[in-house]
């Protein structure tokens, strides 16, 4: 299990908040917004892979399924659906969230990175549209499950300056 944690789950963990403080400091949004816009990203590549290789009526299929897959992030993602700035309220309450599945979620981590490392070796189908079709869907889990997993248990960055000066008038009050 040390084994486990040290070389395989803290890097990701780490690598996750390095991408949402990166993600922070390029786009000034919120490190919740990553996850959902990378989502979109894998669906919208998919979404071109599959009208290179699929026509027809599975390629109508493909296209409606994915944008079903894209559905909960571009909700997320729609505007006034964020409440507020990301500030020092903001921080702290994806901090300990992040505690929480940092402590509590190791083992399903673990298990959904090694399903994601397998899946796409078990996709076999006897025919060949059902085939592109199954290595499409584990691409996608293998491109979204894990990072969700892994960005939620990370780290969140602090907010920016204007965070800092949110939480010195926090501590001046309170003082």
């Amino acid at each position: 299990m040390e084994f486990l944690n040290r070389y395989i789950d803290l890097p990701l963990l780490r690598g996750g908040s390095a991408a949402m403080r990166l993600w922070h400091k390029q786009t000034g949004l919120s490190p919740q917004t990553l996850s959902p816009s990378w989502s979109l990203i894998v669906v919208l590549a998919l979404m071109a892979a599959s009208g290179l290789l699929l026509n027809g009526p599975l390629y109508a299929f493909a296209i409606g399924t994915l944008f079903m897959l894209s559905v909960p992030s571009l909700r997320f993602l729609m505007p006034g659906r964020m409440g507020r700035n990301y500030d020092i309220r903001s921080y702290q309450a994806l901090a300990a969230t992040a505690t929480r599945k940092r402590e509590s979620e190791w083992a399903t981590r673990l298990t959904v990175l090694l399903t994601a490392v397998i899946f796409p070796f078990c996709v076999y189908a006897g025919d060949e549209a059902a085939g592109t079709f199954l290595l499409g869907a584990s691409l996608w889990f293998v491109l979204t499950a894990p990072v969700k997993m892994y960005l939620d248990a990370a780290e969140p960055p602090p907010p920016d300056a204007g965070g800092k000066q949110v939480w010195l008038k926090q501590a001046v009050t309170t003082a």
